[in-house]
């Protein structure tokens, strides 16, 4: 008797306790799958790996914050493929337990990004800063100590599971606060490209030869590819060992970025295409905003 291929269940992992921003982008994105906490992103990774989920919503990268730590450095090895990506602005909630008001307040507990994106509200109300792990897990601990002296800084949905009450939103300084996720599955797509914009994204290394970078890089410039992000981390340790991860627009099987990736093998040692998929329609309105 044949056996029946296991799928996986309708969920999607992320990093965080419940009520995260990721958990946020999941339930935004994903509307009817599950969401499941894990206590890191290589937990997040290996339950889409071990099919415990789905797919996993990892974000890359922040507006105002940069660059996720240790993201660039996992994606390489996770085994899985990049399936979309997801824009999710971030609205801060100052939270607190029934009963406070911005009078009691008087320290407030989140992650330091978080902390640090809402510095001039804090300012203005005069509150003591303590430094948490995370804004979903600060709103947590707010909620079982029930202290009005004390509020947190987290999502709105934070506060609906952890009962407690906004007494202020959108207290983030910037108004383009937005965290850009990638999906990840252990299956690949082939997005059709008629059927809206692609995006590419790989890693590679270059060779260590003189003006290795440009080079490799020229391909892209002489064949009209929009390249939207090129970042460097190191690994291994190494100064001399950098790599770099990159997002251009168009499809490898379309003609001029196959003939730009071939141009780019050519000059270094290694390259790693993350995924091929289509782009988010914020995007476009980011677009729309630049042409005003």
């Amino acid at each position: 008797m044949p056996t029946m291929k296991r799928k996986s269940p309708p969920r999607i992992a992320f990093q965080g306790q419940p009520g995260a921003y990721s958990d946020l982008a999941c339930r935004t994105a994903f509307s009817k799958l599950e969401t499941l906490p894990c206590a890191s992103f290589e937990d997040a990774m290996a339950a889409v790996r071990d099919g415990r989920a789905r797919h996993a919503m990892i974000p890359i990268e922040n507006s105002v914050a940069g660059r996720v730590a240790d993201v660039h450095h996992l994606l390489p090895h996770a085994g899985l493929h990049i399936v979309a990506e997801h824009f999710q602005r971030v609205n801060h909630h100052l939270l607190a337990p029934k009963g406070a008001t911005l009078k009691t307040v008087r320290t407030v507990q989140s992650h330091v990004q978080a902390l640090d994106q809402c510095r001039a509200t804090l300012r203005k109300l005069g509150l003591k800063r303590a430094i948490g792990a995370d804004t979903a897990g600060s709103a947590a601990e707010v909620a079982e100590a029930g202290d009005v002296s004390r509020a947190a800084i987290a999502s709105q949905l934070a506060g609906e599971i952890y009962g407690l009450k906004s007494l202020k939103k959108d207290i983030e300084d910037a108004e383009h606060n937005t965290t850009r996720f990638v999906v990840l599955s252990r299956a690949p797509v082939d997005p059709d490209p008629h059927r809206g914009r692609v995006m590419t994204s790989f890693v590679f290394r270059v060779r260590n030869v003189p003006a290795a970078l440009y080079k490799a890089l020229g391909g892209f410039a002489t064949n009209g590819i929009n390249m939207t992000k090129l970042e460097s981390y190191l690994v291994g340790g190494h100064f001399e060992a950098a790599q770099f991860y990159a997002d251009v627009e168009g499809h490898p099987k379309d003609r001029p970025l196959r003939l730009a990736l071939e141009e780019l093998r050519f000059f270094t040692r290694e390259v790693i295409v993350l995924g091929v998929y289509h782009a988010h329609p914020y995007r476009h309105r980011g677009r729309l905003a630049e042409s005003d």
